[in-house]
């Protein structure tokens, strides 16, 4: 019997339509495979700009020398301005944020960017905050999806040699922080007693089945209208290299499920892994555009586009599917005149005035 068709994938938008024009889009983090994803996507439909703390950021070096922006950290008090004065000047219509650190404090400032006429692709303050906190996650989806048995190790476990419900070995992880930095295995209790006991870290079941991971695209208003599962087959430093896009809807509605609970919106990846029944459980959930998004773009659903659109004010689909395919993912060059290697032009406050 021949397999049922599948529906094709919904044609991407026009961002010229919105603004009588395509719109400048200032992506930041375009040294990641978040950012070079986001910025390749929006090639020929939209006036790219790319910013990154590192001169030598791989993505900027997409855009051309002008459109290149050197930012402070993420974390330093001066960022959110920083951004805002760069949008300002360059008269950005679009910001996409692709790194956890500087998500709260733009979520923070939404109303100084709303007042410049940006539109910011990033979820709420509050709901980021749950997202980046792995123990406020674990709290606030229980009951609404499957999540991984887990304790927070404070100054109550100092003697954690009772064991854990989650049983052994577990998996223990910084409460805070980002791809597998200070993730350990414990093995037993006496491991666990060794753990820091000052709240920093939690210890959670381990998940030893397939990881999956499901890139997940919503309207303004939060209503899901993409969510798109991938295996991840072989990762390097945490980012896949190989993998397929799949169909299968309980994943898929993990996900959904997870983003409502947590009244998310924009473009996230929800990571999900089997449990020891095989079960998929809830891992992570990264509230920015993920490394892996070049996937889901190749399998027919162009969220960048489309969340663009989005916040422009284009009307979004009821559901955009997707097609199953599998992706091997390489190095590519930009090649370079010498003397451009680290140029940035001019992102001087006294750079070019504003064009509004």
């Amino acid at each position: 019997m021949p397999e049922p068709t599948r529906p094709g994938p919904t044609a991407g938008p026009d961002l010229a339509a919105p603004l009588g024009r395509p719109p400048r889009v200032l992506v930041t983090g375009a040294g990641g495979p978040s950012g070079v994803c986001f910025l390749r996507a929006l090639d020929g439909v939209a006036e790219r700009y790319a910013a990154d703390i590192d001169p030598l950021g791989a993505g900027l070096y997409l855009v051309p020398r002008a459109y290149r922006l050197l930012l402070p950290p993420g974390d330093d008090p001066a960022f959110a301005q920083a951004v805002l004065t760069l949008c300002r000047r360059y008269a950005v219509d679009v910001l996409v944020p692709t790194v956890d650190a500087e998500l709260v404090a733009l979520a923070r400032a939404a109303d100084g960017f709303a007042d410049a006429g940006v539109r910011v692709l990033v979820p709420g303050a509050d709901a980021l905050e749950t997202c980046l906190d792995k123990w406020r996650l674990a709290q606030a989806c229980e009951g609404a999806v499957r999540v991984p048995v887990t304790r927070l190790l404070g100054p109550a476990d100092a003697n954690a040699d009772d064991g854990f419900e989650g049983g052994f070995p577990a998996i223990a992880k910084p409460r805070t922080g980002s791809g597998s930095r200070g993730v350990t295995l414990v093995e037993d209790a006496a491991g666990l007693a060794r753990l820091p006991q000052d709240g920093s870290y939690l210890v959670q079941e381990m998940l030893p089945g397939t990881e999956y991971s499901v890139d997940v695209l919503t309207d303004g208003t939060g209503r899901v209208v993409a969510a798109v599962p991938r295996a991840r087959d072989k990762t390097d430093s945490g980012i896949v290299v190989a993998g397929r896009v799949l169909h299968a809807p309980e994943l898929s509605a993990l996900a959904e499920d997870t983003v409502r609970t947590l009244g998310l919106r924009g473009v996230l990846n929800v990571q999900v892994r089997e449990d020891r029944q095989g079960r998929p459980a809830l891992l992570e959930v990264n509230p920015r555009p993920p490394g892996g998004l070049s996937l889901t773009v190749a399998a027919g659903v162009d969220m960048p586009r489309w969340a663009v659109a989005g916040l422009l004010g284009a009307e979004l689909p009821d559901r955009i599917a997707h097609r199953e395919t599998a992706i091997v993912r390489h190095w590519q060059d930009v090649v370079l005149h010498p003397g451009e290697l680290g140029d940035m032009g001019d992102t001087r406050e006294t750079g070019a005035g504003d064009r509004r």
